[in-house]
């Protein structure tokens, strides 16, 4: 009998982030896949597996859950060197997209081969049989239209199968993934779950437990709104929006690309050029350090101009709300644009995380809040059982 493994997934517009089991490992790759062939060229063959797996994931996926079964992808860094590499358009749904569902195999396949869980799940020859009971979930707005539910059933009772192809350590092994339990959790309650209480659910933020509190997560596709009071998620009056930083990017990628000659290859580079630490806003141009400055800028105000639109509409009609975080990869792109516009404007009482890793990786953290305390409560019944008398 196999082990279940704890897995808290995040897909985001950007990238996966994953947690699993007691928290012992992470996982982060970017979103983005490109169709391939079974046999990729790769140069110096023989020390392919000298190299990073996450580097050079190519498979192919098999589920009843996919509209395009067996399709061989490159995933993650590898795809963002394909000429065919796709990543999620505006307007789409996370829970219908193919995508999405080869991007939360891989992520679980990854974890799956992993040398440190060989006694959790049962391998024959080159097969892995891995069970998980996930915590993952999905934009505010599919849950309110319901999507939730045909998400899950998609996943749950079937088996689905990534085969490791021409991937460094992994090459020819098959993961079967089966799932014990999902749970699926709208965005917006578990950024605030994350926000007051920490690994066992216990309140860290006696503060904000019983105000008014707004949450706008900025993702890659897509805007959440959580209205929050009386410590729950108030679902008549919190809104989803189709608005996120993807288009935004892409435009930035599309003008560096026209005016300077310089072939980004995605969104997640233009994330790099106007997040880093050092030279933020500038690229090499023919070897020389050139300021983007004036595209970023521009742009990327005009995005926070939008968001802060939105911020106003949802205020005005929550009046009494106390305080709003931003979160999500979206507010760290947008933060100082925001803050100038707030301090120039309405004066709300805005906050963000200062830990850009808290705020990317604050959904994937609540799911595994989440997912363990339904766990813990499943369990405990079981435990207290009484057992049954021996009879001769």
């Amino acid at each position: 009998m196999n082990n279940t493994r704890i897995a808290a997934i995040d897909v985001g517009n950007d990238s996966i982030k994953a947690i699993f089991g007691e928290m012992e490992y992470e996982l982060n790759i970017p979103n983005i896949i490109a169709r391939d062939t079974e046999d990729r060229p790769v140069i110096g063959i023989e020390e392919l597996d000298d190299k990073n797996p996450l580097d050079g994931i190519h498979i192919r996926v098999h589920s009843p859950a996919l509209k395009d079964n067996n399709a061989i992808y490159r995933v993650g860094n590898l795809a963002t060197k394909s000429s065919n590499g796709t990543e999620l358009d505006p307007g789409s749904s996370k829970s219908e997209e193919d995508q999405t569902l080869v991007l939360l195999f891989t992520t679980l396949a990854l974890d799956a081969v992993k040398e440190g869980n060989k006694n959790n799940f049962r391998q024959t020859k080159n097969v892995i049989d891995a069970n998980y009971t996930l915590g993952t979930g999905l934009p505010l707005r599919e849950v309110k239209e319901g999507k939730d539910a045909g998400y899950r059933s998609k996943l749950i009772g079937s088996v689905h199968q990534v085969e490791f192809l021409v991937t460094p350590k992994y090459q020819g092994l098959k993961v079967n993934i089966k799932f014990d339990e999902i749970k699926v959790y709208p965005e917006g309650f578990a950024a605030y779950i994350n926000l007051v209480m920490d690994n066992n659910l216990k309140i860290i933020n006696k503060d904000l437990i019983d105000k008014r509190i707004l949450i706008q997560d900025i993702g890659g596709l897509s805007t959440d709104i959580a209205v929050i009071k009386n410590r729950n998620v108030d679902d008549d009056k919190a809104q989803g929006f189709n608005l996120g930083v993807s288009e935004s990017l892409e435009a930035i990628r599309e003008e560096i690309r026209t005016k300077h000659g310089v072939e980004l290859d995605s969104r997640r580079d233009v994330v790099d050029i106007i997040t880093k630490k050092n030279d933020r806003n500038h690229i090499m141009v023919k070897g020389s350090r050139t300021s983007v400055h004036d595209i970023t800028d521009r742009i990327l105000l005009d995005l926070a101009k939008k968001q802060y639109r939105l911020l106003r509409n949802v205020w005005s009609k929550n009046s009494q709300t106390e305080i709003c975080y931003f979160v999500g990869g979206g507010a760290t792109v947008l933060k100082d644009y925001l803050k100038t516009l707030n301090n120039n404007l309405d004066g709300f009482n805005i906050d963000f995380f200062e830990d850009e890793k808290e705020s990317i990786w604050m959904m994937a953290n609540a799911y595994y809040k989440l997912i363990m305390d339904y766990v813990r409560k499943t369990e405990k019944p079981k435990a207290e059982q009484p057992k049954k008398p021996v009879t001769n």
